[in-house]
């Protein structure tokens, strides 16, 4: 029952440490308000380039699939939305309008757009590998302040030698 009772009581005493220390308020809230919000934010952005690239490869897969057709036309079905397909025929295909960002079209040629696309996808790539180290960087701060609040309020586990 002593052993019991002194468990109970370390036990209460951990209890009443953890509301009322503003230390253990204040790594919560940076946790929970700062760390977490910016890795969901980092996990938007990675989720925002990676539909980016999938977009410009798509392009590009278009591109060189109908670079045979590039004189005469072809015929396709085309997306108008839900899976609703119309059937469209194309001209002979000059140039191709690209979005380049911002909202902004430029007439290209096939070969200026695939030189365009491979650019864009590297440098989304590049920015996707910065976002996955910044992400890496939260996560071991966030594992570092759970450390600091397991810490905090169940007190060090190793025994001073």
């Amino acid at each position: 029952t002593k052993t019991l009772h002194n468990f109970l009581k370390q036990k209460l005493q951990l209890m009443s440490k953890l509301p009322s220390d503003p230390l253990i308020i204040q790594y919560e809230t940076f946790l929970n308000e700062k760390l977490r919000g910016d890795l969901e934010r980092l996990g938007q952005q990675l989720d925002y380039n990676y539909k980016e690239i999938t977009e410009y490869l798509e392009l590009q897969i278009m591109l060189n699939k109908t670079r045979e057709f590039e004189d005469e036309g072809y015929k396709t079905r085309v997306d108008l939305g839900s899976n609703f397909y119309a059937r469209a025929v194309t001209g002979p295909v000059g140039s191709i309008m690209v979005c380049v960002g911002l909202g902004v079209f430029v007439e290209m040629k096939r070969c200026e757009a695939l030189k365009f696309i491979e650019r864009k996808i590297g440098l989304l790539e590049e920015m996707v590998t910065e976002l996955k180290k910044n992400s890496a960087k939260v996560k071991a701060n966030i594992k570092i302040v759970l450390g600091i609040l397991r810490e905090l309020q169940f007190g060090s586990n190793k025994q001073d030698c």
